[in-house]
Formats: structure tokens, C-alpha cells, sequence
């Protein structure tokens, strides 16, 4: 776009140019989490199976088939919601955690003078000691003590911000910490102890529960990760950062219990992949930290924005808060980036390729929309013509033609018109609104505004975290929307792109956005409109 001037340019262009950075800032999150949700199932279970080889050294070589197994297992029920794990959720982490806090507190009682370490000034003092990359590489092995934590939004959703904070100063925190200095305790009584210091905190007789146990708990915290990387899909394609993909409720009372059957599988084989591959958690430690490293560190971004741009609070309130975060956040960030060349180039490559798809993807719709609606009579010029001669014949019935802008023609509408030559008595154009916030009350789900010649605009809206069940949504405002969603009939543009002799994207951009609009769900199915009710009309835009 062309601007008169730099100085003339800069005031409406700053916010966009904000916007437009926080989007990019929160989908270069969104892509890192898709690496961290494969390497977190991979890596946790991967960690509990090798107590096998602890317990019996001759099970070592089947350490990696039987986390394979246990892995397949866990993709194969995701199809009956997170309910059936969520069943188990309470009794096994409340015995995983008691079971932490236990086999550490035997060690700390033993060995009282590892408590020296709950001072900060050891951490303090060692880093001053040991600047540059020794210190890095010492937070880059911390830092993992604390992954786990980018994924708390999964679970936010379904227990809410008071009960994680009271787990996690009564349960959870104590537990770790018990544990930690637990380990800590043995390693310096028993050198050897290093090379698994988790297990060994247990004798004999109670090394094969605590390996069962610890295989039940990762495997819930794997389930927590997997719904989470559902639901950041679902609300990414709501968002329009990504096709539309099958998306199945598995839940009649919870919204956020959803299961993508692509993703699932997606997820599956790379899990798989990386568990063959990498074959020991030592070794996919490496591939771990860089993602959840680079989350934290967005979450912070975010969260600033959001309580400047959102919540009212100034800059520097906002960075009393955000900055000691950012500087902790980078500081591990620099600890992990020397782990790339031996594991941590997976997320990046992951995260790199998920943004990629979701920057086309944004980038071709746009141009598509575009080049459809360019020659689109406007909707005011369209009705005033309906007065005129030679106007198109009108048949008993209710239409709804789904649109995307207020001020023009439907292309689906003039699709329609140009091949059969007649238009409805009743025409209604909806327009499917996702909204940037997770859930919209019913009083506000749908607008209406009358036109002439018996049309009307319809606005239905949805939170991100919603399913779009629009003739649900009709039904339940029957009245308000004027009309009966199972007697009338749906009519859909389906726009194929295709190649143009002026591109709007470089070749591989086009022919990666031509493939994924092939496998996008189509839109009746999306938004569950019964294939009775609907008339699909195809059209080829030049891209």
C-alpha cells in the first residue's frame, strides 16, 4: 500500500503494526506448544518405563517397545474424551504426589543439610562463580524442573485458577520439593545413585509400584498436554489461523472437551517417531527445554499486552510485574539454546513448520476472499435493482446464504441467480462470527437486522472455545431469526483456487494453500448444517 507520507502514515499504522506483531508473537506460542506436546508424552513416559531397567537390567531392551505400547494406547482412547482419564485423574496424582513427598522426606530426615539448598543464595552465588556458559548450561539442567507449566492453561479451563493455586501451594510444591532435595540427599550419600536418582530412592519391594505409579502419573500428565493441543487447535481454526478440521464433542456437559481426530494421529506418529528415535529421556531432554523455554517467555509478552492493552494498568506497573519475568525467561531461553544441536532443532523445525502453515494459510484466505468479492455488487445497489424490470422471479421458501461481508452480494447468491434465475421469497444472509473471547451468552448470540424485498442480515456469534452448531443456535432464537432452520435450505459458496497468470502468492506458497483448502472440512459439515438442507455452489478463483 502506497502512503503519502512516513509521518502521515505512522498513527493509524502503529496499532496495526502492533497487532500485528502480538498475532505474530502469539502464533510463534502456538506452534512451540505443538513441539512441546509431542516431546512431552514421548519424554514422560519414556522416563517412568526405564525404571524397568532399574528394577531388572535385563528389561532394558524393552524399554522402548513397552512405551510404545503404552503410548499407542493413550492416542487410542482419545476418541472417548478426556473424561475416561479423568476418572483416574484424582487417586493417582494424589498418591503420585504423597508417594513424591514420602520417598524424599525418608532421605531429608536422614540427611538434614541438603535443606541448605532451599537458600537462594547457593543458586545466587554459583552463577556469580560460574559466569557465562557454565552458568547457562546449569540453568539450561534446572530448567527442566520446571516444565510442565506452560501447559497449566489446559487445565485452568477445567478446574479453575483457585483450586490449581491451592493444589499447588498444598500439594504439589511441597511434594516437588520434598522429592528434589529427597534425590539430592542420595546422590551425595551414594555417588553412584546419579544416573537415576528418582528411582533410586526406592529399595527393592517397592521399585516395581513406584515404576507402575509413575507410569500412570505420566501418562494423565501426557493426557493433560494432548487436550491441550486440542483445544489450541480448535480455537486456532475458530480463529482463522488454520483450516477447518473434524472437530468431535466428547463432552455433553463440558464445551472444552473436545478430540481431533487429524491432530490425534498427527500426534501419534510423531510421538512414536521421536521415542524411536531418540530412544532414552537423557537423550530427548535435550529436544525438551527450547520449546517450553520459548512459551514462557511468549506467555510473558502476552500477558503485558494484555494488561495494558485490555486490563487499563500502566507501563510501569506492568513492568515491575513483566520485566523480572523476561529477564528470568530469557536467561533460560540462553540456557537451552545450546542443547540445538543435540535434540533442540525438533521443536524449532516443529514450530517453524506450524507457523509456516498458519501464515500461509491467513495470507491465502485473505487473497482469496479478496479476489472472489472484488467484481461483488453491492448488497444495496442488488436490492434496489429487485424494484426494477426483469427482476428476478420469486419462489415460496426460506434461503440462507452464508456471507462474510455486510456491504456486498453473497457469491453463493449470485451463483444462484446466474444459473437458475430465481430467488426466494424469505432470503436470509448469516454471517458466523467467531469472536476473540471463549464463550458468548446466549442474550448476545445472535443479531438481527432487517432489509427490503424480504431480506434480512443475521449475526451469529461464537466464542473460540464453542462449538459452531448454527442450527442449534437457530433453532434456540427461532423467533428472533424469523424463520425454521430445518425448512429452509442452506446455500454455500466452495471456492477452488487456482493458478493465475498475476500470483497474490509466491508458487510454493499457492500450492501449499491449494492443498490445504483440499483437506479442509467443508463448510456445511463445520458448522453441522444437515446435508438435506444444503446446496453447495463451486466456484475457480484465480490466485
Amino acid at each position: 500500500m502506497a502512503c503519502a507520507s512516513t509521518s502521515a502514515a505512522s498513527p493509524a499504522a502503529a496499532p496495526q503494526r502492533l497487532r500485528m506483531a502480538v498475532l505474530m508473537v502469539g502464533l510463534a506460542g502456538a506452534s512451540l506448544f505443538f513441539g512441546d506436546a509431542m516431546i512431552t508424552p514421548a519424554i514422560s513416559v519414556l522416563s517412568a518405563v526405564e525404571g524397568l531397567a532399574v528394577a531388572a537390567p535385563s528389561l532394558t531392551a524393552y524399554v522402548v517397545p513397552i512405551a510404545a505400547v503404552v503410548l499407542v494406547g493413550l492416542f487410542a482412547i482419545q476418541s472417548q474424551g478426556s473424561a475416561v482419564m479423568g476418572r483416574l485423574f484424582g487417586p493417582v496424582m494424589a498418591a503420585w504426589f504423597l508417594m513424591l513427598a514420602l520417598s524424599g522426606l525418608v532421605r531429608v530426615v536422614g540427611q538434614p543439610e541438603v535443606l541448605a539448598a532451599l537458600d537462594p543464595r547457593h543458586a545466587i552465588g554459583f552463577l556469580a562463580h560460574h559466569p557465562g556458559h557454565g552458568a547457562l548450561a546449569v540453568l539450561g539442567s534446572a530448567f527442566l524442573a520446571l516444565t510442565g507449566g506452560e501447559a497449566l492453561y489446559a487445565d485452568m479451563g477445567h478446574f479453575g485458577r483457585h483450586s490449581i493455586r491451592i493444589d499447588w501451594f498444598i500439594i504439589v510444591m511441597p511434594a516437588l520439593v520434598l522429592n528434589y532435595l529427597g534425590q539430592a540427599a542420595l546422590v551425595l550419600a551414594e555417588p553412584a545413585a546419579a544416573a537415576n536418582p528418582f528411582f533410586g530412592l526406592f529399595p527393592g519391594p517397592l521399585l516395581w509400584p513406584a515404576v507402575a505409579l509413575a507410569t500412570a502419573a505420566t501418562v494423565i500428565a501426557s493426557q493433560a498436554v494432548i487436550s491441550g493441543a486440542f483445544a489450541l487447535v480448535q480455537q486456532a481454526i475458530q480463529l482463522g489461523a488454520v483450516p477447518r478440521l473434524e472437530v468431535r464433542q466428547t463432552s455433553e456437559d463440558t464445551a472444552g472437551q473436545v478430540y481431533l481426530p487429524h491432530i490425534n494421529w498427527l500426534l501419534a506418529a510423531a510421538v512414536l517417531a521421536l521415542v524411536f528415535g531418540f530412544r532414552s529421556s537423557e537423550a530427548l531432554a535435550n529436544a525438551y527445554g527450547i520449546a517450553v523455554a520459548g512459551d514462557m517467555l511468549v506467555t510473558t509478552l502476552l500477558l503485558a499486552t494484555v494488561a495494558l492493552g485490555h486490563w487499563g494498568y500502566v507501563w510501569p506497573l506492568v513492568g515491575v510485574v513483566a520485566v523480572p519475568f523476561l529477564l528470568l525467561d530469557l536467561a533460560f531461553v540462553a540456557g537451552n539454546l545450546h542443547k540445538i544441536p543435540a535434540g533442540g532443532w525438533f521443536p524449532l523445525i516443529v514450530g517453524a513448520a506450524a507457523l509456516t502453515l498458519m501464515l500461509v494459510w491467513r495470507r491465502g484466505r485473505a487473497a482469496l476472499l479478496a479476489r472472489r468479492d472484488q467484481d461483488a455488487p453491492l448488497l444495496e445497489v442488488f436490492l434496489a435493482s429487485l424494484d426494477a424490470p426483469g427482476a428476478p422471479q420469486r419462489v415460496p421458501g426460506t434461503a440462507v446464504y452464508l456471507t462474510g461481508q455486510r456491504e456486498v452480494v453473497p457469491a453463493a447468491l449470485s451463483l444462484n441467480l446466474r444459473h437458475n434465475g430465481v430467488l426466494h421469497d424469505r432470503v436470509v444472509l448469516l454471517h458466523v462470527l467467531a469472536e476473540r473471547v471463549p464463550r458468548i451468552a446466549e442474550a448476545e448470540r445472535l443479531t438481527v437486522a432487517p432489509l427490503t424485498h424480504g431480506f434480512r442480515h443475521l449475526t451469529l456469534r461464537f466464542g473460540f472455545a464453542e462449538k459452531p452448531d448454527v442450527p442449534a443456535a437457530l433453532r434456540l432464537h427461532q423467533d428472533a431469526a424469523g424463520f425454521d432452520p430445518g425448512e429452509a435450505s442452506f446455500f454455500l459458496g466452495n471456492e477452488t483456487p487456482v493458478p493465475s497468470m498475476h500470483p497474490d502468492l509466491p508458487h510454493w506458497q499457492e500450492g501449499l494453500f491449494a492443498f490445504m483448502t483440499r483437506n479442509a472440512v467443508r463448510a456445511p459439515d463445520y458448522f453441522l448444517i444437515p446435508p438435506p438442507r444444503v446446496i453447495e455452489l463451486g466456484t475457480r478463483v484465480e490466485l
